[in-house]
């Protein structure tokens, strides 16, 4: 039964990874999107390839993920593999949860959080005076960057607009906005560049555990076998094409509204930012970097009561709150995996929360539609054309 295993891992691990990327589209697009510099169907598709792209520049955060937070070594056999399949059905019941909600949580929270839960309750905190997480390596490469990255991309973008609009301060509003919104699909390919290199990385890591618990991998491998990194990168850039509508929204207008120059900023400073941690290896979140990016140079020359302060406060709780609740998840599914049958009833559980969630979230958005587009566009309950809804967004 350990192939077995083996592949309910890397599907799952694979589904996460596309959990990932239409969770995480709006962090490369939302902005793009909202100031018209691209059409939706572009933008993504755009994102998508270059998300591929980056999925292949960087393997430092995988190696972080596989060997920094948790003791692989105690995963042995079909039963470390459990532990790491509850790790991930907990991540993606999260992702699952708040991509339903709009809300732009971290994926990379998520999956940190439902590996924490699965391996505490498996081996608890110490398994006879063996350490079990690796708490320096959980707070100098992930907690601590986690927070310093927003911290670091709100003053960034603030700053950096503050000069931009020194410098474009005679100039025409709309000669000015027309030149940001050719500039713009630069600034947010390089952001979705440096996404997959951030986030494919963290599938990959995962899957490189689980080929090292089932003994197909050496434990001192330097890069992940190519078929991982392609099936990665094409699970995430699958993901960013279906798309994260509801979270764009939030993204791109309901924190602050920007005009092209504002999220040019925006995208170039998370992109910066995001290149920097995945050069040291920290497995940063995308959506609290790109959030804050958004904020800093929104701010920028507007009234503070310009951004929306409750909006990013939710977002806020939402940060706070992943970690633990994936956590809470993983280590239940891993109570599952003990039980006679336990792994296909896990994947039973991942398959119902999907098929629950991706429903609700239709019948939402049908909803909204009606309330957006009028009864000419939506009321049927059908999603409109493409074409039609990249007019009104015009």
């Amino acid at each position: 039964m350990l192939w077995v295993t083996l592949i309910a891992v890397v599907g799952i691990a694979l589904c996460f990874d596309f959990t990932n990327g239409f969770h995480d589209t709006a962090n490369s697009i939302a902005t793009c999107v909202s100031t018209r510099a691209l059409s939706p169907r572009v933008a993504v598709i755009w994102a998508a390839g270059l998300n591929f792209l980056g999925a292949f520049v960087s393997f430092k955060v995988a190696a972080t993920i596989a060997k920094d937070i948790v003791n692989n070594s105690l995963f042995v056999g079909e039963s470390g593999l459990k532990v790491i399949l509850a790790g991930l059905i907990g991540a993606i019941a999260w992702n699952l949860a708040t991509w339903y909600l709009g809300l732009p949580s971290s994926s990379s929270h998520a999956l940190i959080g439902g590996m924490l839960g699965a391996t505490i309750c498996a081996y608890g905190l110490n398994d006879g005076g063996t350490q079990v997480v690796y708490w320096s390596g959980l707070y100098q490469k992930v907690l601590v960057p986690s927070l310093l990255a927003p911290l670091l991309a709100i003053p960034t973008a603030l700053f950096l607009m503050l000069g931009l609009l020194w410098l474009i301060r005679k100039r025409r509003p709309d000669r000015t906005n027309h030149a940001f919104r050719r500039l713009q699909p630069l600034s947010s390919g390089w952001l979705a560049f440096t996404h997959g290199t951030n986030d494919a990385q963290k599938t990959m890591g995962i899957i490189a555990m689980a080929l090292i618990v089932s003994g197909h991998l050496k434990p001192n491998y330097t890069t992940p076998p190519i078929w991982v990194i392609i099936s990665a990168a094409s699970a995430m850039s699958l993901g960013t094409y279906a798309g994260g509508w509801r979270i764009i929204r939030t993204v791109g207008q309901r924190i602050t509204k920007l005009e092209p120059p504002k999220a040019f900023v925006a995208e170039a400073t998370a992109g910066s930012v995001l290149w920097l941690t995945a050069h040291f290896g920290f497995p940063v979140s995308t959506t609290h970097t790109v959030s804050s990016s958004v904020l800093g140079s929104g701010a920028a020359g507007s009234r503070l009561a310009a951004v929306r302060w409750g909006v990013a406060g939710n977002i806020v709780i939402a940060w706070l709150i992943t970690i633990p609740c994936a956590a809470l998840v993983g280590a239940g599914v891993q109570l599952t995996t003990r039980l006679p049958g336990g792994v296909f009833f896990a994947l039973s559980i991942a398959l119902t929360a999907a098929v629950l969630a991706l429903r609700a979230r239709s019948q939402h958005l049908a909803a909204g539609r009606r309330d957006q587009y009028g009864p000419e566009l939506g009321d049927d309950g059908e999603r409109p054309r493409a074409s039609e809804v990249e007019a009104k967004i015009s």
